[in-house]
């Protein structure tokens, strides 16, 4: 890692070089500084050029969040440059993120190639933007743009930063050259120090609008809620106070519990990316053409991720009149996405363009992948992939997006098993982002590195899974859903578990979860594993007695709740229907804490979590909490059940299992990677 400083007549550049996304570590800082002081005791420079080996500085190194301080820090690197006499340029190409746009905005001007992405994503770690970020910024763009730029974490391309008055210039040409060119141009004028710029204007009642808008959905977090005080700030008080009060701000959320956990989903995600055994040698299958069966909600939504990638899709059903329902909905989606402004017309009707729909298989043997989307059932899975086996060209992907069954039994089907792999999107799929993938016993490494691309290509996170009833996550949702069924039996009621849940953080309990989902899925599923189930163990039988009363949930105005629309009423039908299966079973209620319900529900899924690591299913830890991170409304600021449970700590974890085993029995037998671990498995 290097800044290297060169020069370029009366030009000095400084080139940071830190791969592979150069971040500003404190070597890298201290390269900075040595530069930046070099270039202003020089009589023979007149002018200094920032610039990166590739991209630009993508933000601070996060592993150094935590640590103690090393010197010097982002911040002692803006006072030499707002006080140099001659005129300092960033040179943006590629990313100026986090620190990096901090950075950049300390500098007397900044022009951007054309790609250049500009943002400050911190809020998505858990911190907001420690080096001026929040008082800077706003002076450049306004009060509303700054704090949409900060809170969406999301960066914006050249052109929207060169209409927000972020960057001066969007530059075509070679970009050293340009930011030569533009600082000797400079040399003569005033030097334009963004501190020095008056207060933005704002309106004072938009700061407590955002905060009163979002207000459930921040809640357990400390981020937002600081940017939006420290931009208010920059509005109402002197730069140097509300540069203190940033510094303030952004101890706070170091110190926030939220903060760690936001930090380890962000390595997990990538982590989950890594195979072991499958690199960049293993050569990749192309995908230039998918293929769907079923128009359903989830293959609409398939079919959708693949368009917005801007891959063709041929998407097939069994009838014109399921194609067409399914074309419908398609077509609404987008239109609901035009509308919100989250996506323009044009590049609906390009995706649009990309969806075509048949009826036969015979349209799917120019696919380089398709993905079965159709009921859930064992004999209509292996029916399809015969046919698949029959018309598609070798070495294309047989994929399926079943949630529970067996990827070898469905392959068995086929001639070709090491072709064939599980890739289960989540409902709606072309809105969430995890892509659980299988992997069967003789699947092919280059096609489970070819499925793990895929998914990052269509805009989704991958997680690996062996083959197993449920894989990573159904199978630990029925360990959760098990208990919370449970405690309806001993005297909780679904809108008291839902409630506990939601103050935990997951944005909806798991009774309103079934219900939005559909009741009669969870049916289908439990008749299939009651052929198999060991009777001797306790199984509660609320849910079946609710699909029994034709009680699918929010489809049929009636599940564990009510419904007028969407809105979900507690219904004590329900309620009277759980004691009277506390009667039937013997089972005496008693009054149960928000507490207790959270506690028991998360050490079930930590214990089946571990019993998943144990068996080889999951490859780690992080993955499993990436699966309900990303796929099951886990609260990204707790973490992820793992991440929740090595935060308890394992003594407390093993000590709460064996209560609940003493209690309940073999259902709660701890996992062996539990007893055998001296810490919680990583």
């Amino acid at each position: 890692m290097t800044a290297a400083y060169t020069q370029h007549g009366t030009i000095a550049v400084i080139t940071v070089r830190n791969p592979p996304v150069n971040a500003l570590s404190a070597a890298m800082r201290a390269g900075l500084q040595d530069g930046l002081a070099r270039a202003e005791a020089d009589p023979g420079i007149v002018g200094t050029v920032i610039i990166g080996d590739g991209s630009f500085l993508a933000g601070a190194d996060i592993r150094e969040f935590g640590k103690p301080p090393v010197r010097p820090g982002l911040r002692d690197l803006f006072p030499p440059i707002e006080a140099a006499a001659k005129p300092v340029v960033a040179a943006i190409a590629g990313n100026a993120l986090g620190g990096g746009l901090e950075l950049a905005l300390a500098c007397h001007y900044r022009i951007a190639t054309k790609d250049a992405r500009l943002g400050l994503p911190e809020v998505n770690l858990g911190l907001l933007p420690g080096g001026g970020g929040t008082v800077r910024l706003p002076r450049l763009a306004g009060t509303e743009a700054a704090l949409d730029l900060m809170l969406g974490g999301k960066p914006v391309g050249a052109q929207r930063a060169l209409a927000l008055g972020i960057i001066d210039a969007v530059v075509e040409t070679d970009l050293l050259a340009a930011a030569i060119d533009f600082a000797r141009a400079h040399t003569a004028h005033p030097l334009p120090v963004v501190r020095a710029r008056p207060t933005p204007d704002a309106d004072p009642a938009a700061f407590d609008k955002r905060r009163s808008a979002n207000a459930a959905r921040w809640r357990g977090l400390t981020a937002p809620w600081k940017i939006i005080d420290c931009v208010e700030a920059a509005a109402t008080q002197s730069f140097d106070d509300a540069y203190a009060f940033e510094a303030q701000s952004f101890q706070a959320c170091l110190d926030s519990p939220a903060r760690p956990a936001l930090i380890h989903a962000f390595f997990a995600e990538r982590e989950a990316a890594k195979i072991p055994g499958i690199g960049p040698d293993i050569q990749q299958r192309p995908i230039r053409r998918a293929g769907i069966i079923g128009a359903g909600t989830m293959g609409g939504g398939i079919a959708m991720s693949f368009a917005n990638a801007g891959i063709p899709v041929v998407q097939i059903d069994v009838s014109a009149e399921a194609l067409a329902r399914g074309r419908a909905a398609v077509e609404k989606n987008y239109a609901t996405s035009v509308a919100r402004g989250s996506m323009t017309g044009a590049a609906r009707d390009a995706a649009l363009s990309l969806i075509t729909t048949a009826n036969d298989y015979e349209s799917l043997a120019t696919c380089d992948i398709v993905i079965e989307a159709a009921f859930e059932a064992m004999d209509v899975k292996q029916t399809i992939f015969a046919k698949l086996d029959a018309v598609m060209p070798p070495g294309a992907i047989l994929a399926t997006n079943t949630s529970t069954l067996s990827i070898d039994a469905i392959a068995s089907a086929t001639h070709r098993p090491q072709d064939v792999v599980g890739t289960h999107f989540f409902s709606p799929a072309n809105v969430m982002k995890l892509q659980e993938n299988v992997r069967g016993t003789a699947t092919a490494p280059d096609v489970i590195a070819t499925v793990t691309s895929l998914a990052k290509r269509i805009g989704k996170i991958p997680v690996l899974s062996g083959n197993c009833d449920g894989f990573i996550g159904n199978r630990i949702l029925a360990v959760y859903g098990r208990e919370a069924d449970f405690l309806l039996e001993e005297g909780a009621t679904p809108w008291q578990i839902d409630d506990a849940l939601m103050a935990f953080g997951f944005p909806m309990g798991i009774y309103r979860m079934r219900d939005l989902s559909g009741l009669d899925i969870g049916w289908r599923i439990r008749q299939r594993r009651e052929l198999t189930r060991d009777k001797s163990t306790r199984y509660s039988p609320i849910a079946d007695r609710l699909c029994e009363q034709g009680r699918f949930g929010q489809k049929t105005g009636a599940g564990y709740y009510r419904y007028d629309g969407r809105s979900p009423t507690p219904d004590p039908d329900v309620q009277a229907l759980a004691e009277q299966v506390s009667s039937e079973l013997g089972i005496a209620r008693h009054p149960i804490e928000g507490e207790e319900i959270v506690t028991r529900i998360l050490t079930s899924m930590v214990n089946e979590a571990a019993k998943i690591l144990g068996e080889g299913i999951a490859l780690r830890a992080s993955d499993i909490d990436v699966v309900y991170l990303s796929g099951y409304g886990f609260p990204r600021h707790q973490g992820g059940p793992m991440f929740w449970g090595a935060r308890r700590g394992l003594p407390q974890v093993l000590a709460d299992i064996r209560r609940y085993h003493a209690a309940h029995g073999v259902l709660w037998t701890p996992a062996r990677l539990l007893l055998e671990a001296l810490e919680f498995p990583k």
